[in-house]
């Protein structure tokens, strides 16, 4: 497969999650802007969890499937996102609630970026991931994860690292080739 074959590939993934988050932010509004970054961070961590406790038992209790947690997992990285630039803008809070359109707009604008990163890192690294095992990707999750929550502690200190940002979206390309792996 083509690099350009796998932008729409993941774009049809991304797509997947845009309409839950929109169909969500229809139900809900923005209520998830409440969540401070740790919060989020900590969502994630819970999704990420929950796949790798079902690998590893074998047995899934809740019975809803695991497709459902990726696409969280990228959902709550993108809003994370959202998050941090919301929290930066002029120095001043944005409000809690945004309209739908902007919320969407904030969206498709971090995902772009986002799959912009897989483009340039998956021509960069071969496709090597469609090689690697679904679980090993949960794995990596979890370590995006454990640094994350390391920075977050260190009030965003970082002495040699990208910050949190890169693992954010890293979760995300993560997520999307985990959902990929499991349509194929």
């Amino acid at each position: 497969m083509n690099i350009d074959d796998t932008r729409k590939e993941i774009e049809a993934q991304a797509a997947e999650c845009r309409t839950l988050f929109e169909k969500k932010t229809r139900d809900y509004g923005t209520s998830w802007r409440v969540m401070r970054l740790p919060s989020l961070t900590d969502q994630i961590y819970i999704k990420a969890s929950r796949i790798r406790s079902v690998q590893e038992s074998g047995e899934n209790r809740v019975g809803d499937g695991l497709r459902g947690e990726f696409v969280a997992m990228a959902n709550y990285a993108v809003m994370s996102l959202m998050q941090l630039e919301l929290e930066g803008a002029d120095g001043k809070p944005a409000p809690l609630e945004l309209p739908l359109d902007v919320a969407m707009r904030l969206y498709d604008k971090h995902m772009r970026r986002i799959l912009d990163l897989m483009s340039a890192k998956n021509h960069d690294y071969g496709e090597a991931w469609r090689d690697i095992r679904v679980s090993s990707m949960v794995d990596l999750i979890l370590m995006k994860l454990m640094r994350i929550k390391q920075i977050e502690d260190h009030d965003g200190r970082t002495i040699a690292s990208e910050g949190v940002e890169g693992g954010y979206m890293d979760i995300v390309n993560y997520s999307l080739f985990c959902m990929a792996r499991m349509t194929e």
